[in-house]
């Protein structure tokens, strides 16, 4: 997940900052064809909200992995390598940032129109029985939604992200 370096960075800046300061987790995919086969592109973030008023900074992972879901309507298969990953970020950076504020965002919506909505209460649950935290999930996951989304689709960048 996040590299020795992003866990120091992401501690050294935490230990500047106050109270007020929230910290989000969130992860969202893009599907890609690689050699005719279908691969995803996993955007792992932690959004640092510094003093509750000076703005952000970003710590991402990008990973690739051979997507399996058999139809790209109903991917749920990605949807819980999602939730995995932002749940394996909170086993790994929990310690340091128990002090804040933290929300868990789940890019999955919870209206049954839509394909990620096979994976809403398993996926809902998973968080909660991993880390304790009932996760967010659409319309309220800004941080997977549009954090992880920029990431995860080369628009958003920082030192880790690519």
């Amino acid at each position: 997940m996040f590299t020795q370096t992003q866990i120091e960075d992401l501690v050294d800046l935490l230990y500047t900052l106050n109270s007020n300061t929230k910290v989000y987790l969130g992860c969202d995919s893009v599907r890609y064809f690689k050699n005719k086969e279908t691969w995803a592109r996993f955007a792992t973030v932690a959004i640092v909200h510094m003093n509750g008023n000076n703005g952000c900074k970003i710590f991402s992972n990008i990973s690739h992995e051979r997507d399996y879901d058999l139809k790209a309507n109903r991917p749920k298969m990605r949807m819980m390598n999602e939730v995995q990953k932002v749940c394996a970020l909170w086993n790994q950076i929990g310690p340091f940032i128990d002090e804040f504020n933290v929300e868990i965002h789940l890019d999955i919506n919870t209206d049954p129109r839509y394909g990620s909505n096979i994976a809403a209460h398993e996926a809902a649950g998973y968080v909660l029985g991993m880390t304790g935290i009932e996760p967010k999930l659409k319309p309220d996951s800004w941080a997977a939604s549009f954090g992880a989304d920029g990431v995860a689709h080369g628009k958003a960048y920082n030192e880790y992200g690519r």
